[in-house]
C-alpha cells in the first residue's frame, strides 16, 4: 500500500509504502531524489535513468522525502550525477554521529517523513542565510536557483529544445548541460526523455489512449513512444498501466 501527501517544501512529497504481502515493484525514472528511511537505515535514492526493481518482505515499510526535481543537492551538499542510479547510506554522505542521532529521531516518530522533511527545511534555511549547508551541489544552477530549475523543467516539460531553454535561463549549452548534471543528476536531453515518459504515465493512467498520448506529449509516433519505455521503464506502456507502476509520482 502507497500513500503521499504534499510537503511543506516546495514541490516535494512525503511518501509511506507497506508491503502488505511481500514481492517486487518497479520505480521509473522521474527527475527526482529521495532521502527515505528504510527499514532502520537513513539512504538517498539517486536520480535514475532506468528503472529500479525493488523488492520486500511482507510487512516491510519505508517512508521518504521526495524531492522536486534539482533540490536535493542543495539539502544534502552532493552533486545530483555522483548518485545517478544509485541508492547510498546516508552515513556515506554525512557524519555518522549525525546520521545516527537523525535515524534514531526518524525511526522513533509517529511521521518519520515529517522528521525529514523538518531537516530538509532546516538545511535550506542556512542555505539562504549563507550557512554551509549546500555544499557542493549548492551551486548547481545558483543565481536565483528555484527560478532557474523551475524555468529549465518547465520548458523541457513543453518540449522546447535544449538550445531555447539555455536561451531562456540565460546559459550557453554547455553551461546549461553542466548544471543541469548538477542539479538534476543528467543532462537537459536525458530529463526531457524522463519528464516525457512521466507526462505521457499521468495521461495514460487517466484514460487515455496511446494512440492519443505519442503526439500530446511530444513522441514522433508510437514506435518512438515504445522505444523510449523500453528503454527507460523496462516495460512496455500497457503493462504499466496495468500494473499502475509509475502512478505514485
Amino acid at each position: 500500500m502507497y500513500e503521499e501527501r504534499p510537503s511543506l517544501l516546495r514541490g516535494a512529497v512525503v511518501w509511506t509504502r507497506e508491503d502488505t504481502s511481500g514481492g517486487s515493484g518497479r520505480v521509473l525514472p522521474d527527475g527526482c531524489m529521495d532521502l527515505l528511511l528504510w527499514g532502520e537505515e537513513l539512504v538517498v535514492a539517486g536520480p535514475d535513468t532506468r528503472a529500479h526493481l525493488v523488492s520486500g518482505e511482507a510487512g516491510s515499510r519505508a517512508c521518504g522525502l521526495r524531492f522536486a526535481p534539482g533540490t536535493a543537492p542543495l539539502v544534502l551538499g552532493v552533486r545530483a550525477w555522483e548518485l545517478c542510479d544509485q541508492r547510498v547510506p546516508l552515513a556515506a554522505l554525512w557524519p555518522e554521529r549525525e546520521v545516527r542521532e537523525l535515524t534514531e529521531r526518524a525511526a522513533g516518530a509517529p511521521d518519520p517523513g515529517a522528521v525529514l522533511e523538518a531537516l530538509a527545511q532546516e538545511r535550506l534555511r542556512r542555505r539562504e542565510a549563507g550557512g554551509e549547508a549546500g555544499g557542493a551541489g549548492g551551486a548547481a544552477l545558483s543565481g536565483g536557483a528555484d527560478s532557474v530549475r523551475g524555468a529549465v523543467v518547465a520548458g523541457l516539460r513543453r518540449g522546447l529544445g535544449v538550445a531555447q531553454v539555455a536561451t531562456s535561463v540565460g546559459l550557453s549549452e554547455r553551461q546549461l548541460h553542466r548544471r543541469c548534471r548538477d542539479a538534476f543528476g543528467y543532462g537537459p536531453k536525458t530529463l526531457a526523455r524522463v519528464l516525457r515518459m512521466r507526462g505521457a504515465l499521468r495521461l495514460a493512467h487517466s484514460g487515455r489512449p496511446p494512440a492519443e498520448i505519442a503526439p500530446a506529449v511530444g513522441y514522433a509516433d508510437q514506435a518512438h513512444l515504445a522505444r523510449e519505455f523500453r528503454a527507460l521503464a523496462g516495460a512496455p506502456l500497457t503493462e504499466l498501466i496495468r500494473t499502475r507502476a509509475g502512478a505514485a509520482s
